[in-house]
């Protein structure tokens, strides 16, 4: 029996997530963390709502084989960068520990593009601390995965960024430039439950372009 954690289960990637292991008869069971009800039923999907500024209300539901960790948000959603680093390294590390904590094998993280710990950049060094943080805890299997901007159908309406994601789909035509062109959240979401099947042991880091075929590849 393969029991499947997923923090972020209602954001853009975290939601595709869920629908590719629903669908995934290697997967048995999926346990998704949530600050908000999603809404969705399923036979093999149990949802708990839950207060991630108390882990130990949470931390005993993080049982399983796999950690799928893919939440996030916007400065301006959260209202302040501090808000914004809670719940994309904050909650995040905290489900992580509750992993390694409860011998669970395999984490796969919802990185980004530039994730650096040394970057200038407040978004970059959030979540280049995050990968390191993470990578450091001793849980036997770590992807890191680090797409570039996303796309896809999202609840809320962002006019500026669709209009960026216009121009970034013309610049990813440009030979040379690939790496850059927008990649879709259902991508990143195969991408995710492939990086889980590799067996191999350690951290492995997947950036852009390596998304982009692991998310066409079918899955197994």
């Amino acid at each position: 029996m393969t029991t499947a954690i997923v923090l972020g289960a209602t954001g853009l990637v975290g939601s595709e997530i869920v629908s590719f292991l629903l669908e995934d008869p290697r997967f048995d069971s999926i346990v998704t963390l949530v600050r908000r009800a999603g809404g969705r039923g399923h036979p093999k999907l149990a949802e708990h709502v839950v207060d991630f500024r108390a882990p130990e209300s949470w931390a005993s539901h993080v049982r399983g084989d796999v950690l799928f960790s893919a939440m996030g948000t916007t400065r301006k959603k959260a209202g302040s960068q501090a808000a914004q680093y809670e719940v994309d390294y904050t909650f995040q590390m905290r489900g992580a520990r509750a992993a390694r904590d409860n011998d669970v094998g395999c984490l796969v993280l919802v990185s980004s593009m530039g994730a650096d710990p040394g970057s200038a950049l407040f978004y970059s060094r959030m979540k280049g601390e995050l990968d390191r943080d993470v990578s450091a805890l001793g849980i036997p299997r770590v992807r890191l995965l680090r797409p570039g901007i996303l796309d896809g159908e999202r609840e809320e309406a962002r006019p500026l960024e669709a209009l960026g994601l216009r121009a970034l789909r013309f610049v990813g035509a440009v030979p040379g430039m690939s790496k850059l062109r927008p990649i879709h959240a259902r991508v990143v979401a195969r991408a995710a439950v492939a990086a889980w099947a590799d067996p191999s042991p350690g951290v492995v880091v997947h950036e852009a372009g390596r998304l982009f075929e692991l998310g066409s590849a079918p899955l197994d």
